[in-house]
């Protein structure tokens, strides 16, 4: 798993945890459940390949 996914992993279980604060329990079970999808390595980070396919796109 990449560094990309797991900082955004800590910060769904932050968010989480905000948002459990303010009340909303549903919400905060998406947060986690995407927390842990990110975490799975099910979910492929593909930031470096898009960014240089618009590279490459605006190059043309």
């Amino acid at each position: 798993m990449s560094e990309r996914l797991k900082a955004q992993a800590k910060k769904n279980r932050e968010a989480a945890r905000v948002v459990r604060n303010r009340g909303n329990e549903e919400g905060a079970q998406r947060l986690e459940r995407r927390a842990d999808e990110l975490q799975s390595g099910r979910v492929t980070d593909v930031t470096d390949t898009v960014s240089g396919l618009i590279s490459w796109a605006f190059r043309r």
